[in-house]
């Protein structure tokens, strides 16, 4: 799926001599049931050799600025100041940071992967690791350095939590432990298998987490994913997001967007959280694209917050301003990283507008005239200054040049450190090792990344004790002050993360006087339907609420419930205005919730004119047409076929509507060749499955009326009995039906 000449058969020579090496362990495998040795790497040595591969770079300087005259070639907006807190030069295995993050304890945790974007075949095993940098004297810059995992592969995500270091690894999504306390991980558990890997950079990636710890992480498109859970199986194919629950070992597509390969998602002070599309220019609120989604069917998305005259790509890297250290009045501005053309940080204003959002461009944060700058993540730090990740090389791109283009830079990375002199630094809070009654007074602190922290050490600590000072925490706050209602949101989140959610305290926010914590207390009802039991009840209320931001978090969780009781919810929140922001997100529940594709935007319930054991019919053809491998794999959710694959509609056709005994004859013996449906001729190359063998009388009257009755169709019911006499009547037929064969049988009606 990507274009010549590193397109589908990219890597011939090194997908050859992978095989050969394959073979080679195959037969060592089966020689050591002998008790035979073989010796690998003289093996390894007489496989094929690769060719050398040329640079087709062609811009002009080779060059990489160090130093002083890197930090020269950085421009910064009046005020700030950046420094250099870490190289290649002092810290070798700095080489390629792609994601940094500070712990508890306010140390700098960086992912590095030289090994990017693909390993040599025969050479060493990747050697990526994740590091962690302190300054230990003070002086602003990196001084000392522990590598916390080393052999890893491309570590493109990681999370620090109270239970270890949450991480993708390939295919896997594993979870890291240092058991001893040495600094270094001793302990890899693999938590989920199964996310397609074959595009590196578009393997789960980017990972952060809402305020009850549950862990978000980008995929690209061109994968499939296919992941077993105890929840059952999780399947997405091209880009959207993941979250899963640590405390309930739960996995979740939670949004499926059209989004190239998004490396950025951050959680504003209320718990919305936004996305940078990276591949594309936009920056995008998250919640109404997180509609419950249908396998390969995109979700609509938001709209793009961007101010066309600033729209950059390909970005990596957001994060919202939330520093004393920075001026007040950019307090929840957004900023953004760009990495080819525009070479730095952007940075945009985010203000309420209705349902939704606004921006405007308001600065350039930092701009760089240095063609191997690549700025691809940031974070504030516990002292309230902003660390940026330059993954710093020539090359940029993964199809534009060969995997081994000697181009390809596997040594260089920096790590730079922006403040704004004229305000003081934050004093920095303590975290790890903090008190609760500490921690809990941490949640009224202005910084978003302190209380980030906050929480995850408080996730950490036994609920037993965490909970009976939360709610003397609750009780003792000051109603006057004007975060009042911000603080109890803390706390609430404080409970979800523990997984036991204060049932009052959501209440109490649901009813809040800002719509802020009204709409943030609809997220958390939307994830807790395992602990209150009125769950829909308490929806259907928030669909009725006056402010459209929290009918749409109403409509969005309504889309995770069952059909019923989530159509019964649109139903309320169909009363008041459906606006621009809402309206797909409305239209996409409504049409999932009825098993039907996004595209018909369905924004009324139809009632089926079937009743008593034909409606019943109805309900389980339904369920049959929508299995994996069954009608809905070539007719499509829609009933619209795929005409340009081969697959015709069964929309709006006499193939369908009209006769029982033909409609009935093709789908126990199959369908092959020529047919002419709704005035378009298809080929019939592909033979339709024949169901005879696979469905019982009553399954396949009740997926055939389910056909005949949805996708705009209109007739009569079929009846076990008439399939079980048809059954009967065609029972020595051998083969495929052929369309000719069964016109002549049953001409189309007029």
């Amino acid at each position: 799926r990507r274009y010549n000449p590193f397109g589908p058969d990219n890597y011939p020579a090194e997908i050859k001599k992978i095989r050969e090496m394959t073979l080679i362990r195959d037969t060592a495998i089966w020689r050591a049931l002998k008790g035979e040795q073989l010796n690998l790497s003289k093996s390894d040595a007489m496989t094929s050799s690769l060719p050398e591969v040329k640079t087709n770079y062609k811009a002009g300087n080779l060059n990489y600025l160090s130093g002083k005259d890197a930090l020269s070639t950085l421009k910064m907006a009046p005020g700030f100041k950046i420094d250099l807190f870490a190289s290649e030069q002092e810290f070798p295995d700095l080489a390629k940071p792609f994601q940094l993050t500070f712990d508890t304890k306010g140390r700098l945790w960086v992912a590095t992967m030289p090994s990017y974007p693909h390993y040599k075949p025969g050479d060493t095993k990747p050697n990526d690791k994740l590091i962690v940098l302190e300054d230990t004297n003070g002086d602003g810059k990196a001084d000392k350095q522990t590598v916390f995992a080393d052999g890893l592969h491309l570590p493109v995500g990681f999370e620090i939590t109270a239970d270890g270091v949450y991480l993708s690894q390939g295919t896997n999504f594993m979870l890291l432990k240092d058991t001893d306390g040495d600094g270094k991980a001793d302990k890899k558990e693999i938590l989920l298998s199964g996310f397609d890997d074959h595009d590196t950079h578009h393997n789960i990636h980017a990972f952060t987490t809402d305020p009850s710890g549950a862990i978000y992480m980008g995929e690209g498109l061109f994968l499939h994913t296919n992941v077993e859970t105890s929840y059952g199986p999780v399947r997405a194919t091209n880009g959207g997001f993941y979250r899963y629950s640590p405390q309930l070992r739960k996995l979740e597509r939670t949004a499926q967007p059209y989004v190239p390969n998004p490396w950025g998602i951050a959680f504003d002070d209320w718990g919305q959280n936004f996305y940078a599309a990276t591949s594309s220019p936009d920056v995008r609120w998250m919640m109404p694209a997180s509609v419950k989604p249908r396998y390969g069917v995109e979700t609509p998305g938001s709209r793009d917050l961007v101010q066309p005259e600033h729209r950059v790509r390909p970005t990596s890297g957001l994060e919202f301003v939330s520093s004393r250290h920075f001026p007040a009045e950019w307090q929840g501005d957004f900023l953004i990283n760009n990495t080819i053309g525009f070479l730095g940080t952007k940075q945009h204003t985010l203000t309420d507008e209705g349902t939704g959002y606004k921006s405007r461009h308001r600065q350039d944060l930092m701009v760089s005239t240095d063609k191997n700058f690549r700025p691809v993540a940031m974070q504030f730090a516990p002292d309230g200054s902003l660390f940026v990740a330059d993954w710093h090389n020539i090359l940029i791109g993964h199809m534009q040049h060969n995997a081994r283009d000697p181009l390809r830079d596997h040594v260089h990375g920096r790590i730079y450190r922006i403040t704004y002199p004229s305000r003081p630094l934050v004093v920095p809070a303590k975290v790890d090792g903090a008190s609760i009654s500490a921690l809990l007074e941490n949640l009224k602190l202005p910084e978003y990344r302190t209380r980030y922290r906050t929480r995850a050490e408080l996730r950490g600590r036994k609920a037993a004790e965490v909970l009976p000072q939360l709610k003397t925490w609750v009780a003792a706050l000051d109603k006057n002050d004007p975060k009042y209602e911000h603080h109890v949101l803390e706390a609430l989140w404080v409970s979800w993360g523990l997984n036991k959610v204060d049932r009052e305290l959501l209440l109490q926010m649901l009813q809040a006087k800002d719509y802020h914590a009204r709409a943030a207390a609809v997220r958390v009802l939307r994830y807790t339907g395992h602990q209150i039991q009125d769950q829909h009840e308490l929806l259907t209320r928030a669909a009725a609420d006056k402010h459209g931001r929290v009918r749409l978090e109403a409509i969005v969780a309504a889309s995770w419930l069952p059909s019923d009781k989530g159509l019964a919810v649109l139903k309320e929140a169909r009363k008041s205005e459906i606006d621009d922001w809402m309206k797909p997100a409305y239209e996409t529940a409504m049409a999932h919730l009825n098993g039907r594709s996004a595209a018909e935007k369905i924004v009324a319930i139809e009632e089926v004119s079937l009743k008593g054991a034909e409606q019943e019919l109805y309900v389980k053809g339904k369920a049959i047409y929508a299995k994996e491998g069954f009608c809905i794999t070539c007719h499509q959710p829609d009933g619209k076929g795929l005409p340009s694959s081969g697959f015709p509609p069964l929309a709006g056709t006499k193939w369908v509507t009209g006769s029982e005994d033909r409609l009935i004859k093709l789908v126990l013996k199959g369908l092959h060749g020529p047919i002419e449906v709704n005035g378009k001729k298809y080929a019939g190359q592909v033979p339709m499955t024949p169901f005879g063998g696979m469905l019982k009388d009553e399954e396949l009257a009740a997926v055939l009326t389910y056909v005949r009755n949805n996708f705009g169709n209109k007739a009569a019911a079929v009846s076990p009995a008439k399939v079980k006499a048809v059954r009967n009547a065609v029972k020595a037929k051998t083969g495929f039906y052929a369309p000719a064969e069964l016109l002549k049988q049953h001409p189309i009606e007029k």
